[in-house]
């Protein structure tokens, strides 16, 4: 085994995650983030890599079998959890955020397995182009897919996430087993890797970006607009004004009174997550709020107050919405920055 066989293996991978990194215009993920997304993925490496050695030596389970559909299987469920960990979380926002966080994954879990491969096994040069170019961007662009596919549904169907992440896994799983299966030659297939991936992350930035620049332009303007109503004297002749005044026939007016607040205050914190961004994007450096950690304290007391029941009767009105977390993870990303 040379040098230049464990650098093939190893960095091709590695060097497209940072390409994609810097790639992002509004940096809107951390270097943490990335390392940590990493380390869950090569977690996720050793796990699977046990499960199908067990399923191997304990079982009656052809290995074509285990390698070609029960991999993919597992590999793509285990890479997609701690995806789903943070979607729920709020962690992430954008399509950008996704491809990044969820090829970081994929990259982590191809660095344990193209390891574990050059311990065990000898092979040519071009066996290890294929697993450094051919099999570990498949690892992170599969998972990438995932994470993209999984966040637009979010936002589409937040009511029904189950159904969501599975269109995507089960995306994954396909191109992954399509993969395994060899329907090109290996060479083949790792070219065409290489000219669909990066085609792909270059639409998805393009568009990303395009989306969130008109998402904090008209996003902001709105948000303002709203904020001036709420605190104007004409609020209660408004729809919502009109539609939190019908409340107060079926809650107690001061869950209403804590409803009124919490519309407010998370559109505070969403304008301050735009201007914040704009002004990076302008390269103009913003602090955050000072009384951030208030506000933030102030928004869990409120959530907790008005209670399940409450949250889902204020629905209509959007308050709370799949980005609400993230505005605060900006946030807390900006200060961090600052400090």
């Amino acid at each position: 085994m040379s040098v230049a066989s464990v650098l093939i293996a190893l960095v091709p991978v590695v060097v497209f995650l940072v390409v994609l990194f810097f790639m992002d215009r509004f940096r809107l993920v951390r270097p943490d983030a990335v390392v940590i997304a990493i380390i869950c993925g090569a977690a996720g490496a050793g796990v699977s890599l046990w499960i199908n050695r067990q399923l191997l030596e304990a079982s009656n389970i052809p290995a074509g079998v285990v390698t070609r559909l029960l991999a993919p299987l597992l590999e793509e469920a285990v890479k997609a959890i701690p995806l789903i960990i943070w979607l729920k979380r709020g962690r992430v926002g954008f399509l950008v955020d996704a491809a990044i966080l969820g090829f970081a994954v994929g990259t982590g879990f191809a660095l344990v397995e193209n390891v574990q491969y050059l311990s065990v096994m000898s092979g040519s040069l071009a066996l290890w182009v294929v697993r450094g170019f051919g099999t570990a961007m498949l690892h992170g662009g599969t998972t990438a897919i995932f994470a993209m596919m999984a966040t637009t549904a979010a936002d589409r169907h937040s009511s029904r996430a189950g159904v969501a992440f599975m269109n995507g896994w089960l995306a994954a799983v396909i191109i992954h087993a399509g993969f395994n299966y060899r329907l090109l030659p290996a060479v083949a297939q790792t070219l065409m890797i290489l000219i669909a991936l990066p085609l792909l992350m270059l639409w998805v930035f393009s568009r990303s970006e395009r989306a969130m620049a008109e998402w904090i332009g008209a996003g902001l303007d709105l948000d303002v607009d709203l904020l001036q109503l709420i605190n104007s004297d004409v609020f209660e002749e408004t729809r919502m004004g009109r539609y939190l005044h019908e409340l107060r026939h079926r809650l107690p007016g001061t869950v209403v009174a804590d409803m009124f607040c919490l519309l407010r205050l998370e559109l505070e914190l969403a304008v301050q997550a735009k201007a914040m961004l704009m002004a990076r994007d302008a390269g103009v450096r913003v602090d955050t709020d000072a009384d951030f950690d208030a506000l933030v304290t102030e928004h869990d007391s409120l959530q907790r107050s008005i209670g399940r029941t409450g949250l889902l009767a204020i629905k209509p009105l959007q308050v709370s919405s799949r980005r609400d977390r993230w505005h605060r993870h900006v946030l807390q990303f900006g200060r961090a920055t600052e400090k």
